[in-house]
C-alpha cells in the first residue's frame, strides 16, 4: 500500500514517500500548498496521486531526524487553516450487547467537533490538557481523511491514525452536557496518509509510561471489524451536512475507541508518556501529556 506524507523543511513544503526510520535518509519532493488536494481531487487511484506530487518535481535529500523537518498532519492546508478534527463517539462493538443485524436501519452515533486541523499534534509534540482535568483517557482511532471540491464535495483522500485525548471523568460527571468540554485536550495525529480504503483491522497495543518505566500496557483494536456501524453509513450520514461541505475544507474523521487504561483502573498524570503502536500497520504515535497553568480571565 502506498504511503505518503508532507512536511515543511527550510520553509517550503515537501511530500515524502514511506514511513522514514529514524536516521534513514529519504527524498523530499517540493510541492505548493494543496498540491497534494488538487492530486486527490483529481482521481486515479494512489499512482496517480503519488505521481502527481513527485514527477518533475524538485528534489531535496535529508535525515528524517533533521530538525529542520516539520512533518504535517495529511492534507492539512497551511495556507488557510481551513479544515477540521471532528470524531464519533460510542461506535465500538464492545459498547453494545449484541451484533447488528445484516439490514439494520442505520442509527447515526454521537458526534462533536475537537478543534482546527491545526490544532493537531504530531508525534513527539506535548499533549496539553486543562489544569481542571478530573480523569483522562487515551483513545487510539482511525482518522478518515476527505477533502472537498471547489462545488463542496467530499473526496475520500486516505486514513491515519490519532489519539484523542480526552477528560473522561468531566464526561462521566454530565455525559449529555458537558462532553464538548471533555473532549478540549490536544489530538495527536501520524504524518503518514495511507492511500487506500479504510481499515478493517487494526490492532495494536498502548503503553503509559511514567519515570521512564512502564506505567499501564493493553491492546487496542480500532478498525471497521471493532465498529458496531458501518464506517460508509457513519461517513455518508455526516458528510451530508452543509456545514462539512465547504469548498477546501478537510475534515480529519476520527471513527472512535475501545475502552482502555481508565477502565482498568489506571489515573493518567501530567509528565506521563502516551504510546499508541499500531502493529499491525507498523506506526507508532507518543506524546508527552502536559497540563496546563490554571486560566484566568481578564
Amino acid at each position: 500500500m502506498s504511503i505518503l506524507f508532507e512536511c515543511e523543511y527550510k520553509g517550503r513544503r515537501y511530500v515524502g514517500l514511506g514511513k522514514p526510520a529514524s536516521g534513514e535518509t529519504r527524498t523530499l519532493y517540493q510541492v505548493a500548498d494543496g498540491r497534494l488536494r488538487e492530486a486527490v481531487i483529481s482521481g486515479g487511484g494512489p499512482e496517480a496521486v503519488v505521481a502527481a506530487v513527485t514527477e518533475g518535481a524538485e528534489t531535496v535529500a535529508v535525515s528524517a531526524d533533521d530538525p529542520e523537518v516539520r512533518f504535517l498532519p495529511p492534507l492539512l492546508p497551511t495556507g488557510t487553516g481551513n479544515a477540521l478534527i471532528t470524531g464519533f463517539m460510542g461506535t465500538h462493538r464492545s459498547k453494545f450487547d449484541r451484533d447488528p443485524a445484516p439490514d439494520e436501519k442505520f442509527n447515526a452515533p454521537n458526534w462533536l467537533i475537537k478543534g482546527f486541523g491545526s490544532w493537531a499534534r504530531m508525534p513527539g509534540e506535548p499533549l496539553t490538557v486543562p489544569a481542571s482535568t478530573i480523569a483522562l483517557l487515551e483513545e487510539p482511532e482511525v482518522a478518515l481523511v476527505y477533502v472537498n471540491d471547489d462545488d463542496g464535495v467530499p473526496h475520500y483522500a486516505g486514513y491515519t491514525f490519532g489519539n484523542d485525548l480526552n477528560d473522561i471523568g468531566l464526561h462521566l460527571r454530565n455525559p449529555w452536557g458537558w462532553t464538548p468540554y471533555a473532549k478540549l485536550c490536544d489530538t495527536s495525529m501520524t504524518p503518514w496518509l495511507f492511500l487506500g480504503a479504510p481499515p478493517q483491522t487494526v490492532t495494536g497495543r498502548i503503553i503509559i509510561e511514567r519515570d521512564g518505566a512502564t506505567a499501564w500496557e493493553g491492546p487496542f483494536s480500532c478498525g471497521a471489524d471493532a465498529i458496531f456501524h458501518r464506517v460508509e453509513d457513519m461517513v455518508g450520514n455526516l458528510l451530508s451536512y452543509p456545514a462539512l461541505r465547504r469548498p477546501g475544507l478537510v475534515n480529519y474523521l476520527l471513527l472512535g475507541a475501545d475502552k482502555a487504561s481508565y477502565h482498568d483502573g489506571f489515573r493518567i498524570a501530567d509528565g506521563d508518556r502516551i504510546t499508541i503502536d499500531v502493529t499491525s500497520h507498523d506506526v507508532v504515535l507518543s506524546n508527552v501529556v502536559r497540563y496546563a497553568r490554571q486560566a484566568s480571565t481578564a
